[in-house]
């Protein structure tokens, strides 16, 4: 059997799971899941979990990997589940030696029986200071997306985070290595590339000449005249440069959408977070942007109930949904780290939390139902992700029938269902 991996979390693990599949299969590795994980919450580590469970019952014959972030924060945690043959951590995952190491170590696991430190393969990720470039020439999700890695870690250390201890510090594959893979990407018939990292806006600044997000956008919009969409994945608007305001007013193949970490509204709460800005420069950025590129789409994610929320500090994340015209919500409940300056701070009452998460929720659907609303009538470019569902150039759902997958489409919008356009 093929080596089959399971990807939880963010658009830098999926591309990271195509990697993980290629090497794991050039090592040997036979009857193999592989487990890609997160740690963003305690519920998607709990996910993941649930998850090696389930399909441990379903294919009692294959051996378990767990890797990805939650692996490489607790590692020990998955090393006692049973079901758990590997743990491997976050920079191990990315290399041909270390699956290699893996096949031996299983093999020799079936033959001696193995104790759970002999489970781990974790190395210090803060001590992992550049990236060695991944070209990865096709997706086999089968969709006509595709992701490129441009950047990984993060260097800035936000109260509630865990992530820079799963991903280290901040660092960039140089903007070569990018170019020729959204190439590559491109060439093989890919319609849509998506620039992914932990960090984006912080690329660039241990490259030499320290060049910025907008400069590598630049570049790839020039050298690769076939791309015929690109797209960018979460980004933190306070570090957002003149190269790249200038190609989302001049260039179209950027798609005109956005999704902003702002996590609050309230500047107290972004105080405490250790965010790099405030309300305002949320707001003022959201109407910069909007003037350069009159139809974008914003999405964002906003954290309910952080520690020490009251509910007018709260009132004013719900008021950000409005003020900055947003779109697509990612809400996340606040989950306390083990590790992180937050988990210490006052804690918001769980039911309390809930609440706010339902009524964050609410707001972002009624704000999706709007801009749907919004798009009836016009004519869109879609990219067709399958037999029932494209993309506008938005990012906003659009179900269809009878068209080709992999290609993009001009359709006119006739009306909506609530979560998706329809034609």
């Amino acid at each position: 059997m093929s080596v089959d991996v399971v990807t939880f979390g963010c658009r830098l693990n999926a591309f990271e799971s195509e990697v993980i599949r290629r090497e794991a299969e050039r090592a040997g590795m036979a009857d193999t899941i592989v487990i890609n994980s997160c740690a963003v919450t305690n519920e998607a580590v709990a996910q993941a979990r649930q998850s090696i469970r389930k399909l441990k019952r379903g294919r009692p014959s294959a051996r378990i990997v767990v890797t990805g972030c939650a692996a490489q924060t607790q590692p020990a945690m998955f090393a006692e589940m049973a079901e758990v043959d590997r743990v491997i951590g976050n920079d191990e995952k990315m290399r041909g030696d270390a699956w290699r190491a893996t096949r031996d170590a299983l093999a020799g696991a079936a033959d001696f029986g193995i104790a759970n430190d002999e489970k781990v393969a974790v190395a210090d990720i803060m001590a992992v200071t550049d990236m060695a470039p991944h070209l990865v020439e096709g997706f086999q999700d089968g969709l006509p997306r595709a992701f490129v890695q441009v950047q990984n870690g993060c260097d800035h250390r936000c109260t509630f985070c865990i992530i820079p201890f799963g991903r280290g510090n901040s660092r960039s594959v140089p903007m070569g290595a990018v170019v020729d893979q959204v190439r590559a990407l491109t060439e093989a018939g890919h319609a849509e590339i998506v620039l992914t990292g932990v960090d984006l806006t912080s690329y660039g600044a241990d490259l030499p000449g320290a060049p910025k997000l907008g400069f590598l956008v630049k570049q790839i919009l020039r050298h690769v005249p076939g791309v015929k969409r690109l797209r960018i994945s979460s980004i933190d608007s306070i570090e957002v440069d003149r190269d790249l305001l200038d190609m989302i007013a001049n260039d179209e193949r950027l798609m005109p959408h956005l999704h902003l970490s702002l996590q609050s509204g309230d500047d107290m709460i972004l105080k405490r977070m250790k965010r790099r800005h405030l309300r305002q420069d949320a707001i003022d950025f959201c109407a910069q942007v909007r003037r350069l590129r009159p139809d974008i789409a914003f999405g964002a994610d906003i954290i309910a109930g952080f520690p020490t929320e009251t509910e007018a500090m709260f009132s004013r994340s719900l008021d950000l949904v409005t003020k900055c015209d947003l779109t697509f919500l990612h809400v996340f409940p606040y989950s306390p780290r083990p590790g992180t300056p937050a988990a210490r701070m006052p804690q918001v009452r769980g039911d309390v939390i809930k609440d706010r998460a339902k009524r964050l929720r609410a707001a972002g659907d009624a704000a999706l139902r709007r801009r749907l609303q919004s798009d009836v009538g016009t004519p869109r470019q879609v990219l067709i992700e399958s037999a029932t569902q494209g993309r506008t150039e938005h990012f906003m759902p659009v179900a269809i029938t009878g068209e080709t997958p992999g290609t993009v489409r001009p359709l006119i919008m006739t009306g909506h269902d609530g979560t998706r356009l329809t034609v």
